[in-house]
């Protein structure tokens, strides 16, 4: 096992300024794939001792610089160790081709920054839990079934990307309509071997047109935009590749989370189109450290880094209570 060398930017270059209450420095870590992944710590200053910690990821097609590292330079402001990282294929992070999700990987993402947090020496790796926002949220879920090293779970504006892939936005997409989708994927698989590269879906529609869904305006208002545009988002710019869909659509990510044991604390805003992402998942799960809170009035993106909607106290008493 040996970190492929990556070369990271040593600038400030994130949508969110940087706080004077924590200590930042960029890290490398690898997953069971052979895929070295890189992230941003954050930690708090003038703490001594072993530290919880918290591995942050999300949303689906964004990168560290952008909400992901806002929740974790957050976080670690409230005392906690924590990391923000690019996940496979994606961002800094290694991993070719480029620009690919899978439901395996990406799940095994946040357990390698398990690993990687276990072994620092200020940090009780009895006590790390995890963050995922919008489609990491689902992957966090996913995690937290197979990871029992996961003490604490939150999952914030998820999105079950399997799920969508599979049966379209509210569950609009029937048998027939994913057996069309499937053939023009399939048939995308066969034009990319044959040009050498891959096809990619394109990021969020710019220009946005007038009569655009309002959570696709949400979206433009989020990655299009000084808010949270970054040169390294899939989102801001090309997306991801077309074909990566296939394997959502036949691998349902959250088949297990009812045997997840551990706490978890589901987040979403009440006028999100997503949220019934969320409602779902929750009801899934078993167990009296389970929690679902819905913040009145907020949309999907709201969550993203709206630092007065987003209940960060309520996660550094989430995460206090159930990393101890």
């Amino acid at each position: 096992m040996k970190n492929e060398k990556l070369i990271l930017t040593e600038e400030w270059d994130k949508t969110f300024p940087k706080s004077d209450k924590v200590n930042h420095r960029k890290i490398t870590f690898y997953n069971r794939y052979g895929i070295t992944l890189a992230a941003d710590l954050y930690e708090p200053k003038n703490i001594m001792g072993k530290l919880s910690a918290i591995a942050v990821c999300g949303p689906f097609g964004a990168v560290k610089e952008q909400c992901s590292g806002l929740y974790a330079q957050t976080m670690a402001e409230r005392g906690f160790l924590a990391i923000a990282f690019d996940p496979s294929f994606t961002g800094e992070s290694g991993g070719q081709p480029r620009y690919v999700a899978s439901p395996d990987i990406n799940t095994e993402d946040f357990s390698a920054a398990v690993d990687f947090l276990s072994t620092l020496e200020n940090v009780d790796s009895e006590r790390i839990g995890i963050i995922g926002i919008c489609g990491w949220g689902g992957f966090a879920l996913n995690a937290a079934a197979i990871d029992t090293r996961i003490k604490a779970t939150v999952a914030s504006t998820m999105y079950d990307m399997s799920r969508v892939n599979a049966k379209g936005y509210f569950d609009s997409m029937d048998v027939d309509g994913r057996y069309e989708l499937r053939k023009t994927l399939n048939a995308q698989r066969t034009e990319d071997y044959k040009n050498g590269n891959y096809q990619l879906s394109g990021g969020v529609v710019d220009p946005l047109p007038e009569d655009a869904p309002f959570f696709v305006k949400d979206y433009y208002d989020y990655y299009k935009t000084e808010r949270g545009y970054h040169k390294r988002s899939l989102n801001s710019n090309g997306g991801w590749n077309t074909t990566s869909s296939l394997s959502f659509i036949n691998m349902p990510i959250l088949s297990y989370i009812n045997e997840i044991r551990s706490a978890v604390l589901v987040i979403h805003g009440e006028k999100a189109h997503s949220c019934y992402f969320s409602k779902d998942a929750f009801v899934k799960m078993t167990g009296d450290n389970k929690e679902l809170l819905i913040i009145t009035d907020a949309v999907h993106t709201d969550l993203y880094d709206k630092t007065g909607i987003i209940p960060f106290d309520k996660l550094k008493v989430f995460f206090e209570e159930n990393l101890k």
